[in-house]
């Protein structure tokens, strides 16, 4: 099981949405045969089934084991991910490209910027898993409180000359090529 999957399709995004295939996913995060599931989400076997069906149909849950009882089979599935991610490229090819927003500044062009972040690691991610490799990444998450627009405009201005100058001397053009994004947006207030 992945992690995180990030979902590109929009079928399988519309079949993972789909609030009891949804619930189902969650269920599998521990693995259940049909007749586990029916009766830990309180349905008909058969309506599990069809459901897992949709679901395996598109990858988002897989075959964990077979088990024998007399002439029958039983099949025991899991989900694929722990998680997952919909891309906004599966619902629409532009909604994760940047360069469709000319105002850099602007909250929209961080929108695409995140979408196309997702796209990308999303089917790295993905290569990696098939080759049985680690993608090489790094994240820097933190929090920063401005007093003032301009304590964040001159943080920008620093945080920009700062990173320039590293890139300048860290970049080799026969070097593989990496993709750095830094972002800065003020913190959704708590609810209750």
């Amino acid at each position: 099981m992945q992690d995180v999957e990030v979902i590109e399709d929009a079928q399988a995004a519309a079949t993972a949405l789909d609030p009891v295939r949804a619930r189902l996913l969650a269920e599998l995060a521990v693995p259940a045969s049909a007749a586990g599931l029916a009766a830990r989400v309180g349905t008909t076997r058969q309506k599990v089934n069809y459901h897992l069906r949709a679901l395996e149909a598109h990858g988002l849950v897989e075959l964990a084991e077979e088990r024998r009882h007399g002439g029958l089979t039983e099949r025991v599935l899991q989900a694929s991910a722990a998680s997952y991610v919909v891309s906004p490229a599966a619902v629409s090819p532009s909604a994760a490209d940047p360069g469709a927003n000319a105002d850099h500044l602007s909250a929209g062009y961080l929108v695409a910027l995140a979408g196309r972040l997702v796209r990308e690691v999303g089917s790295l991610v993905r290569r990696a898993g098939a080759s049985g490799t680690r993608l090489p990444t790094l994240t820097i998450d933190t929090r920063i409180g401005f007093r003032s627009a301009a304590d964040r405009a001159a943080f920008a201005d620093e945080l920009t000359a700062a990173v320039l100058d590293l890139a300048a001397r860290h970049h080799h053009d026969d070097g593989r090529m990496h993709r750095l994004v830094i972002a800065a947006h003020p913190l959704p207030e708590e609810t209750p």
